[in-house]
């Protein structure tokens, strides 16, 4: 691992700057997709440092060299200062920074609106190796406010790539840096929680300035459904494409969904949609009367971004609807539901972020591989009689699912459309038209 600094409190500015003694090992560098390779030996990157402390080298005389210097910063609350190379956009942006532990999947993170006002840093580090394609997108745009890489692949190797990770965010205007030490700062997320963090590019920003940035701004509390949800009612007619279908148990039944866009993913309409719900979508604040006034089958309140206390009227249509209709709620969904039964949600330390976390469904015992994207949960123990904690998070216990059978409702804290077991958890979406279809008993 490379070696890290933490400032220290009882001392003045440090200028002494870690770097690696002995030769770093060789970086390739290349002409392209399918030009010629060559090796250029490099120095290893400053990793850390404090705000208070100046680079060892500075007022030095440029040197030209053959390969991208440093010209990028992440700044965290905490007064660290972490220097990166950059790619796709440039500029200044504050976010959340979070850790996912997915080792492939980047565009489908990319695109999930769930990571709205955040940093995403891959614990992968190696990524953009396949670049970016159309089929892969969770949306019609991106939504998290940057991207944190160890090493960025300087070529793609994929037969559905149509362009590089660097162009793909430089037009949508999406930062990223790498050549930054991601272990050192997954480290510091585990031990201290989720931090806010600025990336920037300017250069006459000193790390002052961007570290006042950084502690003024908030995310707790924030509404962040209403800057990713669909601006007017819409019909979703594709399923999964043929090449990737996998469910031969498909209901001969048809039946009418409404799904609320806290900030749903495409992959969950294809479910639903291959399960045989013809699917209306809806605002997040469209009211809970004119959903009741479609006669739907069953309402589905999906994924989305940020606080549940932050959007009460979100959770008031969530009351609204519950007992009159079935119901089943992913990610935020699971934890409006939560509480608009009266529960309680709270704030985790760092967070579920990545396609590895083992959730069991305590009605059978069974253990799902789930992929997860959230930063609250519902505490359980706040919960009313007669709702059951169907599923647990192995890691570290967290509620994962619950169902109210005499309210007709089911929910999910993580993502069954996801293919990390790859299939384990679609059977979520059976069970939900299981609910329905006994509904019309």
């Amino acid at each position: 691992m490379l070696p890290q600094m933490r400032p220290l409190p009882s001392s003045p500015a440090i200028h002494a700057v870690h770097r690696r003694t002995s030769p770093a090992p060789p970086s390739i560098r290349g002409l392209g997709q399918h030009g010629r390779v060559a090796l250029v030996r490099t120095t290893a990157p400053v990793v850390c440092r404090s705000v208070a402390s100046p680079a060892a080298n500075q007022g030095a005389p440029a040197v030209e060299r053959p390969w991208k210097l440093s010209d990028a910063r992440l700044v965290l609350e905490d007064g660290s200062v972490w220097n990166a190379k950059s790619f796709g956009a440039s500029g200044t942006q504050v976010g959340e920074v979070v850790f996912n532990t997915s080792l492939t999947g980047y565009q489908e993170i990319l695109t999930d609106p769930s990571y709205a006002g955040q940093f995403v840093l891959m614990t992968n580090p190696h990524i953009g190796n396949t670049g970016v394609n159309s089929g892969d997108e969770e949306s019609i745009k991106c939504f998290l406010g940057g991207l944190i890489v160890r090493s960025l692949s300087i070529c793609t190797s994929n037969w559905r790539c149509t362009e590089t990770l660097d162009e793909y965010l430089r037009k949508r205007n999406i930062m990223g840096i790498y050549d930054v030490d991601t272990r050192a700062i997954t480290r510091r997320l585990r031990e201290d929680g989720s931090l806010i963090g600025v990336l920037s590019t300017d250069q006459s920003l000193k790390d002052k300035e961007l570290l006042e940035m950084a502690k003024n701004w908030k995310i707790v509390g924030v509404d962040l459904i209403s800057d990713v949800t669909c601006d007017a009612p819409y019909e979703w007619v594709d399923k999964t494409g043929s090449g990737w279908e996998f469910n031969d148990n498909q209901s001969s039944e048809t039946f009418h969904v409404v799904v609320y866009d806290f900030g749903v993913k495409h992959n969950i309409l294809r479910r639903l949609a291959s399960y045989g719900c013809k699917i209306t979508v809806v605002p997040a604040s469209w009211p809970a009367s004119d959903v009741l006034n479609l006669k739907p089958d069953g309402v589905l309140f999906s994924n989305g971004p940020g606080d549940p206390a932050a959007v009460p009227y979100a959770v008031k249509t969530v009351q609204e609807i519950v007992g009159k209709v079935p119901v089943f709620g992913i990610c935020m969904g699971h934890q409006l539901i939560g509480q608009a039964l009266g529960g309680k949600t709270f704030k985790m330390k760092f967070g579920h972020h990545g396609g590895n976390h083992p959730v069991r469904d305590n009605r059978t015992g069974r253990v799902d591989i789930s992929a997860q994207n959230h930063n609250y949960a519902v505490d359980p123990e706040s919960l009313p009689e007669g709702v059951q904690v169907t599923h647990i998070n192995l890691n570290d216990q967290s509620c994962a699912g619950l169902v109210f059978p005499k309210m007709k409702l089911m929910s999910l804290q993580y993502h069954p459309e996801s293919s990390p077991g790859p299939h384990d958890s679609d059977l979520a979406f059976g069970e939900f038209v299981e609910l329905m279809k006994n509904n019309r008993l």
